[in-house]
């Protein structure tokens, strides 16, 4: 299965995700895909560990899901918004190599046996219009491969103030 988790920036995605992951599987993996930019990113990345137990096995891996055997597992990505602008940075933000790279990693992924996948996603384009051209750009990456996750995924649950809205599936 295929859940993908989608919404606006502290819309209660990851604690949802995380619960679902939980529900599922009694050892989770949750793979983060943060660049750690500055000190105060690798703050919030400790922050983030620290919510979660000894259940989970925690695994970093910032653009090459495809080096990860989910075979018979449940695993949380967090996040495709943080995961797409490793992509965009490392290719000069060209959204059309970006977007290609991100789709290969995703269907080898989605491709492997008996796994339960929960994707978490930012919904940026419903907020404030990018004010610069490489903010507009990564709006339409980041929206293309919303749409390519929720049409490859069997359940698509939209959050919004803390409440899960399930929009396919």
């Amino acid at each position: 299965m295929i859940y993908l988790i989608t919404g606006g920036e502290r819309s209660g995605k990851s604690s949802y995700a995380q619960n679902l992951a939980l529900q599922l599987s009694n050892a989770p993996i949750y793979v983060a895909t943060a660049r750690k930019w500055d000190d105060d990113f690798q703050t919030r990345i400790d922050r983030h560990q620290k919510e979660r137990d000894e259940r989970w096995t925690n695994i970093e891996e910032e653009k090459y899901l495809s080096k990860i055997d989910f075979s018979e597992k449940t695993a949380l990505i967090d996040c495709v918004t943080l995961w797409l602008t490793n992509f965009f940075i490392d290719h000069k933000n060209d959204v059309d190599l970006s977007l290609e790279e991100a789709k290969k990693e995703f269907l080898y992924i989605a491709d492997q046996k008996n796994t339960n996948l929960i994707i978490v996603t930012n919904e940026i384009g419903m907020g404030v219009h990018a004010e610069t051209h490489i903010g507009r750009k990564f709006t339409e990456l980041q929206g293309w491969m919303n749409q390519f996750l929720a049409s490859n995924a069997d359940e698509v649950v939209l959050m919004v103030s803390g409440i899960p809205v399930k929009i396919k599936g």
